[in-house]
């Protein structure tokens, strides 16, 4: 009889800040938004709104957190 494996839990701190898209894509929101954007430019804001891609080594890192491939 084999040795049922254990199920890894989800670091909830990278679930919070990380999406997985359906392709694979490690998802992050950009910073430097929350306040004090009345001095920042609406070019600056524009730049940081929506997602931005994570790649490389901390990509592959931040999945294996979350319990992906």
């Amino acid at each position: 009889m084999e040795k049922a494996s254990k199920k890894h839990k989800v670091k909830k701190s990278v679930s919070n800040r990380f999406t997985v898209t359906k392709n694979g894509k490690v998802m992050r929101e950009t910073s430097f938004k929350r306040h004090l954007r009345r001095k920042k430019s609406k070019k600056q804001l524009r730049r940081l709104k929506g997602k931005k891609v994570v790649t490389g080594r901390l990509a592959t890192k931040i999945k294996k957190l979350l319990g992906k491939k």
